[in-house]
């Protein structure tokens, strides 16, 4: 009877896999297996549902941004860990570590630069850092790229992934709020346009701020928008939430959005909304309009 046992090897755990890792993902709205350089020639876009996944700050300047070239601005503004604040672990190891994951030095990347022809200041937010949360250093960042934009009447965009306030600065997390939106109440009178662009998640103060006070509000498809969580909401009320609640296509619904557009077909919706606004052709120079500006990245 041996004859019809069939003998296993053991399997050893050190053996190297022939497959590299990190060349594949699974789709989390169809369930599709993508290959990965396939996925990022359509903007991290699943080609078979259209899930929106994340991408980081300096990708998501480099769709918008004419020829994938920026001037950042204010990049040695850093959190000093104002409160001494502990939880599982100190605040600071926790910026050590987002840090270096990310390079950055907080979670928001300011940068000057074109669309479309047109100069444009614009914030891109790293959920990365901290959940891409806002404390002292993203509301300062915010508030400069505010007032440059002033200075200069040029648009401002801003792209949300964010948590919300960064509660390990506490009150001083809170303020910025205020003052960033004070920052755009001042670009509002001066006429400069400014637009926001809420990817998911975009929630809790951010979105009870800045994010939500755009000339033009504008969302992916399918994203978190909200101020306090879904389960939260659920276990205040007592009650159960409609389907799709706090998606982007339900905020448009009910009139909290302007538009909801596809990540690939974002950029030439804002260069024909700043059209639209006035900040088009008028922004570019004189001597050669089709010329690529000369900024370094």
């Amino acid at each position: 009877m041996a004859w019809f046992k069939k003998t296993r090897q053991p399997i050893k755990a050190d053996r190297a896999s022939r497959m590299p890792e990190g060349l594949w993902v699974k789709c989390p709205g169809c369930s599709r297996v993508l290959y990965k350089k396939d996925l990022g020639g359509t903007l991290n876009v699943c080609p078979r549902c259209a899930h929106h996944f994340r991408i980081p700050a300096t990708e998501r300047l480099g769709t918008l941004l004419d020829h994938g070239r920026w001037t950042e601005h204010f990049a040695g503004l850093a959190s000093t860990d104002p409160l001494q604040f502990v939880d599982t672990k100190p605040y600071r190891d926790r910026l050590a570590a987002a840090r270096q994951a990310t390079g950055l030095e907080d979670a928001v990347i300011i940068a000057t630069g074109r669309l479309d022809g047109t100069d444009v200041v614009m914030a891109a937010m790293e959920y990365g850092f901290i959940g891409g949360s806002m404390g002292i250093v993203v509301g300062e960042k915010l508030t400069r790229a505010a007032e440059l934009a002033l200075e200069q009447r040029h648009p401002f965009i801003v792209v949300s992934c964010s948590g919300g306030a960064r509660m390990m600065e506490g009150a001083l997390s809170l303020m910025q709020m205020a003052k960033v939106s004070a920052a755009l109440a001042r670009l509002d009178r001066a006429g400069v346009p400014f637009i926001s662009i809420l990817t998911d998640p975009t929630t809790g103060g951010v979105t009870a701020s800045f994010a939500m006070l755009g000339d033009l509000n504008i969302a992916e498809p399918r994203a978190l928008i909200g101020f306090a969580g879904p389960r939260v909401i659920e276990q205040t009320i007592r009650q159960k939430l409609p389907e799709g609640f706090q998606r982007s296509e339900f905020l448009l619904e009910r009139g909290m959005l302007d538009l909801i557009v596809d990540r690939r077909e974002m950029k030439s919706t804002l260069a024909l909304a700043l059209r639209f606004m006035g900040a088009g052709a008028a922004r570019r120079p004189a001597g050669n309009p089709a010329a690529p500006p000369p900024l370094p990245h």
